[in-house]
């Protein structure tokens, strides 16, 4: 067998499992412990999009100054998302505290 001829097949094969793959972006969603319920409303909207274009979505409650010592606030707007999404998208990722944010991931049900 020519070995030019052999490199030349490989090559296309390469390309033909790279044109088939499909890549899952994080897309992510900042909030705040004060964001309001229409706000809430509009992002969750947001989320529902990339999940259902088979994106995960990063979903973040930054706490600038004295916020921090509210947590619950943060959480009540987690969990807010994850009733609103549970229809179409699972929790991957549990809500995690990362420094002054917390944060869940949630991916496309199979």
């Amino acid at each position: 067998m020519d070995y030019g001829k052999f490199k030349y097949q490989q090559s296309k094969k390469l390309q033909e499992a790279r044109k088939k793959q499909v890549q899952v972006q994080v897309k992510e969603i900042k909030l705040r412990p004060k964001t309001d319920e229409h706000d809430l409303d509009f992002k969750i909207k947001h989320a529902r999009r990339f999940i259902e274009e088979g994106n995960k979505a990063k979903i973040t409650v930054v706490f600038r100054g004295r916020e921090i010592t509210h947590m619950s606030l943060g959480q009540v707007a987690l969990d807010k998302f994850v009733e609103a999404l549970k229809d179409i998208a699972i929790i991957e990722v549990k809500p995690k505290m990362e420094g002054r944010s917390m944060f869940i991931i949630v991916a496309p049900k199979k």
